[in-house]
């Protein structure tokens, strides 16, 4: 018999005292200070947009990790561990290793090499113009919603834990990260980024060692979750995943390996300009490769931040939460507050204030590389490449900073748009399956077939975008479809956008192919440096064993394999 029973309403659950008061206030400092420190070296266009490619391997992939690692990865994964158990999990190793590793090794010699600013420039050079500005005004909109989605979760620390106004909250969030990255560009939004790495793991790690030293260690953790919910099905990786009605997640193995771990993950995680600007911006190819790998290694660790206190909600919280819409008509707490929920419950004066500031940092991480990534694609992929052609470089970097001050208007009308969904990464991963798991159709395809062509390739890219969407309103409008779109009518709304997004990239790749055999290709020349086979694989300077790429990302494949073996 379930012990949690619901709470009734919302409230002010702590005040700050000054010391709380300052440490936040010294952070919101230091952001800005970095924001007018840089300022001076984001004069040119690659200065501001790729931060001079002067970064080393472990700035570019700590800013890699970090730009991922923002209020929707820390309050919304925690959220879904919370409404899905464990196999939220996935998300950060079958949902990520392996596409970062292939990043690192495979594609980053083909994006570095090619000098490009963007995804929607590789295709560009790639495909042409078609694919070039169907990506980037899918990727433009995509940004700006997701940057909707980091306010939010933002708000909702503020007012779940402070009692601060939702609307307040999202002003005074958005007009700081606003600032520095109008200022300082993409560098300022990396420097920071390291900056809230540090303050996100000191304030995090607060949350998994107090509750597993309350819970009496990782089995009783186990035990007690499956005592509250009547089933044990919370606490299994894998052995859950032989049937729909065997998970709380409804799905099959077939859409965690395919649906989430091969479309989803690689196309968020190879095609997603969001997090690959940050590794363009490395000082050289070996760096550019390293990067992604060093970044894989601290994924791995961050369920402890994120996934390990949605599982202790399940154990400890003695009320019931709801999902977001839910909560919203109800006044009650939703998914995506257990992270504030159990900050507040292990966290002193002092404490709540590192704590505090460590969400507002993810916050920031999040909301920067969002905005800054939409600064860059709009100024070169559409302004740049089909408004204002001959503008001056100058002119460009004054596009990049006004810009990214309007994405952040907008995107404070996208925020409010989470309260109609379950919870956040829900709404997330329905709009991964739009955008992204299509448009990793269209890059995988070009860059490993020479026969691609133009034609395919946008027809692709527009044919898989099409099919996610139409689906999405085929269940809304008929819910008996959803047996169809994710095999069973068992599957929830997380399985529904793995196998939405399945069935995006395989019309999307069969279009590319289809259209690409009736259709004239390029020459060999024109895909040298583009392609797999039409030129020499780009390669680093050799070093010794130990510094070579492929042996790092081995040393992290292995351990993900036994992490996967370990909580089977």
């Amino acid at each position: 018999m379930c012990l949690i029973t619901v709470l009734p309403a919302r409230a002010q659950l702590i005040h700050l005292s000054a010391i709380d008061v300052g440490i936040i206030a010294v952070y919101f400092a230091m952001v800005l200070f970095v924001g007018f420190y840089v300022r001076g070296s984001a004069k040119t266009s690659k200065e501001f947009f790729m931060a001079g490619r002067e970064m080393t391997a472990w700035i570019a992939g700590l800013s890699f990790i970090s730009a991922n690692l923002g209020s929707l990865e820390m309050m919304g994964w925690a959220g879904s561990t919370y409404q899905y158990g464990i196999l939220a999990l996935h998300a950060y190793w079958i949902g990520a290793i392996p596409a970062i590793l292939f990043l690192g090794l495979v594609m980053m010699p083909f994006y570095y090499i090619s000098k490009t600013y963007s995804v929607p420039g590789y295709l560009h050079l790639r495909f042409g113009n078609g694919a070039r500005a169907f990506s980037a005004v899918s990727f433009a909109f995509m940004t700006i919603l997701m940057s909707g989605i980091n306010m939010y979760s933002m708000a909702l620390v503020m007012k779940v834990v402070l009692g601060w106004d939702l609307n307040f909250s999202i002003w005074l969030s958005s007009l700081v990260v606003a600032i520095y990255v109008a200022l300082g560009g993409l560098r300022s939004a990396i420097f920071n980024e390291i900056l809230q790495f540090v303050l996100i793991w000191a304030g995090a790690l607060l949350i998994p060692i107090l509750g597993m030293i309350e819970v009496g260690g990782w089995r009783n953790l186990t035990r007690q979750i499956e005592h509250n919910l009547g089933r044990s099905d919370y606490t299994h990786l894998w052995s859950t995943l032989g049937h729909f009605k065997e998970n709380p997640m409804g799905v099959h193995w077939t859409g965690i390996v395919l649906g989430w771990g091969m479309v989803l993950s690689f196309g968020y995680w190879t095609t997603d300009f969001l997090v690959v600007q940050r590794v363009l911006a490395a000082n050289s190819l070996r760096s550019a490769r390293l990067a992604p790998i060093i970044g894989a290694a601290f994924k791995m660790l961050v369920p402890l931040i994120v996934i390990l206190p949605g599982l202790l909600a399940l154990a400890v919280l003695p009320f019931r939460l709801l999902p977001e819409s839910v909560a919203v008509a109800t006044n009650g707490h939703s998914y995506n507050e257990v992270l504030p929920l159990m900050l507040v419950r292990y966290c002193g004066p002092g404490l709540i204030g590192l704590g505090v500031t460590a969400l507002i940092a993810g916050f920031m991480s999040g909301m920067a590389g969002n905005v800054s990534a939409f600064s860059t694609v709009w100024t070169y992929d559409i302004y740049g490449a089909f408004l204002h052609k001959r503008a001056s470089d100058r002119h460009y970097v004054a596009m990049g900073r006004w810009c990214t001050l309007i994405g952040v208007l907008i995107s404070v009308g996208t925020a409010y748009l989470v309260q109609h969904s379950a919870s956040i990464m829900d709404y997330a991963l329905q709009l991964f399956s739009f955008f992204v798991a299509p448009l990793f159709g269209t890059v995988i395809v070009g860059m490993l077939w020479q026969r691609a062509t133009d034609k395919g390739g946008f027809w692709g890219l527009v044919a898989g975008t099409l099919t996610s969407i139409g689906l999405w309103i085929w269940v809304v409008k008929d819910p008996s479809a959803l047996r169809y779109v994710a095999l069973s009518p068992d599957a929830k709304d997380m399985a529904e956008n793995m196998y939405r997004a399945l069935w995006a990239w395989l019309v999307c790749v069969g279009v590319t192919i289809l259209v690409s055999l009736v259709t004239k290709p390029r020459s060999r020349a024109e895909l040298e440096g583009l392609v797999m086979g039409a030129s020499a694989t780009p390669t680093s300077e050799p070093g010794r064993w130990y510094q070579e790429p492929i042996f790092w990302g081995g040393v992290i494949a292995v351990v993900f394999v036994v992490l996967n073996i370990a909580l089977w």
